[in-house]
């Protein structure tokens, strides 16, 4: 088969808009919160490579259909694909959609990504790696790989390593949930407009901002100038209040706690917060870390440490070592274990193993960020792009 039969079979689940020099890309697997499969993946890195080539394309807006941006990759297909063969079926996947996010970090046109839904793992990965990244009233980030006995992939470990203070550390190792005024406040969002007409902060600022005039304006442009559409949106966006049971307002015992050196210290560190502060934010992030996978939360803060000092291809090149490992299972198989228990049975009952931090060495955390040991693997290779100059994350 052809590359252009194959595009043409999966072009229903990405959709393209075409107007005058703006090309709108929608994300079409609403039913499945538009989870990124392997042909979706495929398709975007065929999409923007061309388009970057293409001098009558000067700007790209990417946004889901239905209430997801994107709510992460298709990884229960993944499972799927290795059960059917080898691990490293499952390999290509990530090998692909890590290449998309290197040359979404790398892009030297504007993409502006409108988040007005869920964004979580995959979608985070297609989007915060962009330069213009828009939240809404109706905007939910998060990382829940632990819970699924994977860690923050696509590039997570360089977009969370650069939030404020351990902010990464706490949104990376919980999974916690971020809205919209959160995203903007630490920097995952470069903006915030609203959705609706009747929300909150439209009432408030007694304005016209909302999303649907921004598209109608974006559409119009015939500039790839970075400062140019950045004057546009901002002529759209709000600065709104952040909850007082945010987790942005306690960015001091965030620090405190999620800023020690190792996973079993920092749920030690909560634990005592919780002795002294009645507060339902430290509880719940107990919780998370106690139902998350052990193996995946040592191997999640070793990531997010290590992408502090890293650039997003050297990030992306160690994730892919981790996530080879991690399809292989010799070490742990709760990657395979997490999506039975969450996505496919539902019981919501892993069994992880090993089934403790204390039970897991240094030499095992070692393994994950070691070469693969196997002839049929491939260090994850990233063509020579310019500068990342153009990367929305040096922003931060």
């Amino acid at each position: 088969m052809d590359s252009r039969s194959s595009i043409n079979d999966n072009s229903d689940q990405v959709l393209v808009e075409e107007n005058s020099f703006v090309r709108t890309i929608i994300l079409n697997r609403p039913r499945q919160l538009n989870a990124l499969s392997h042909p979706m993946i495929s398709r975007l890195l065929e999409l923007f490579l061309a388009y970057e080539e293409d001098p009558n394309v000067k700007l790209m807006i990417v946004k889901g259909k239905g209430r997801a941006f994107c709510a992460g990759g298709d990884v229960a297909a993944v499972v799927h694909d290795i059960s059917m063969g080898h691990w490293s079926f499952g390999a290509k996947f990530f090998w692909d959609e890590f290449r998309l996010n290197y040359l979404l970090a790398t892009y030297s046109k504007p993409q502006v990504s409108i988040l007005n839904g869920i964004v979580m793992g995959g979608g985070a990965g297609a989007s915060i790696h962009g330069r213009f990244r828009i939240a809404t009233e109706n905007s939910v980030f998060a990382m829940p790989e632990t819970a699924l006995g994977l860690f923050p992939d696509v590039g997570a470990s360089y977009f969370l390593s650069r939030l404020p203070g351990f902010l990464g550390e706490y949104a990376g190792l919980t999974g916690a949930r971020l809205d919209g005024a959160e995203m903007l406040a630490c920097g995952l969002a470069t903006h915030f407009i609203p959705a609706s007409k009747d929300s909150v902060e439209v009432l408030i600022f007694l304005h016209q901002q909302k999303l649907s005039f921004l598209e109608e304006e974006l559409l119009k442009l015939n500039s790839s100038d970075h400062n140019y559409v950045s004057s546009v949106i901002d002529n759209f966006s709000l600065k709104p209040s952040l909850k007082e049971k945010s987790a942005f307002q306690r960015l001091d015992i965030i620090d405190k706690c999620f800023s020690r050196r190792t996973v079993e210290e920092i749920l030690c560190a909560l634990e005592r917060e919780a002795m002294d502060i009645a507060d339902n934010w430290i509880s719940t992030a107990i919780d998370s870390l106690k139902k998350a996978s052990p193996t995946s939360l040592k191997i999640s803060l070793r990531s997010i440490r290590e992408g502090r000092l890293q650039g997003v291809g050297q990030c992306l090149i160690r994730e892919y070592r981790m996530c080879c490992h991690v399809l292989r299972s010799e070490a742990s198989k709760d990657f395979f274990e997490g999506c039975r228990a969450i996505l496919l049975d539902k019981d919501k009952n892993p069994k992880w193993e090993p089934s403790s931090l204390e039970l897991i060495s240094d030499d095992l955390v070692d393994k994950y960020f070691s070469k693969v040991d196997d002839r049929e693997w491939e260090e994850l290779e990233l063509p020579v792009r310019r500068s990342l100059s153009a990367c929305a994350m040096a922003k931060l």
